[in-house]
């Protein structure tokens, strides 16, 4: 859930989730229909697909998946996730990078730099990890970033991978997400029906439709 969606927005989301879906098999066994309804409020519901993959994956397995590259094997999992869950969920010593994170880092360390690249940063992460309780360094970083953020001029935008997100309003992101409301509400129908209550050009409306299927969220 905190992949491209901030914390604020996830934690009520996240209560509601583990709710409907308290262990990995409940999930893996609900139709895909109401995990998609469960996540809507946060976007980018291909994530909810991905989720549900993997707890179908997960639920076949005698434990829960430890290595990285376990991981990295599930749907919607890359190194990033891989790293945070190994970090976070089991305190393992993986290197861990997210906006707070290198925030701390661009300000201690690269004071006068303008385009800053994670690869400078990496290996002052692993120098400086708490190799025995990495989840509580992990967590001090990421508050003493978000406290820096309040006090300077943000240092993230320092670095070489800050981008802002683009308005979801009148965007293609928000298209899918209209698709998505009325087939969970109004069921099956022709692209054309849904591009004419959607008052779209139909083309665009098919073409969306049709991306959406190879990816498993229609």
């Amino acid at each position: 859930m905190l992949q491209q969606t901030q914390a604020p927005r996830v934690v009520a989301k996240y209560k509601e989730f583990l709710k409907n879906f308290p262990t990995i098999k409940t999930l893996a066994k609900a139709p895909l229909k109401k995990v998609v309804l469960v996540w809507q409020g946060l976007g980018y519901n291909r994530r909810a697909v991905n989720l549900h993959r993997a707890a179908k994956a997960i639920s076949k397995l005698r434990s829960f998946p430890k290595t990285k590259q376990a991981l990295i094997n599930l749907s919607g999992i890359g190194s990033t996730t891989a790293g945070d869950t190994l970090a976070f969920a089991f305190n393992k010593p993986e290197i861990v990078i997210e906006t707070n994170i290198r925030t701390v880092f661009i300000h201690c360390f690269f004071k006068d730099k303008k385009s800053v690249h994670d690869k400078e940063i990496l290996p002052l992460i692993e120098k400086t990890l708490d190799k025995k309780n990495p989840r509580e360094w992990y967590f001090a970083l990421m508050d003493y970033g978000a406290s820096l953020k309040k006090t300077y001029s943000n240092p993230s935008r320092r670095s070489k991978h800050y981008a802002k997100q683009s308005p979801f309003k009148g965007s293609n992101r928000e298209l899918r997400s209209k698709i998505l409301k009325y087939f969970l509400v109004y069921g099956k129908h022709p692209a054309t029906i849904v591009a004419k209550a959607l008052s779209m050009p139909n083309e665009i409306v098919k073409n969306n439709i049709e991306k959406m299927k190879k990816e498993g969220l229609l």
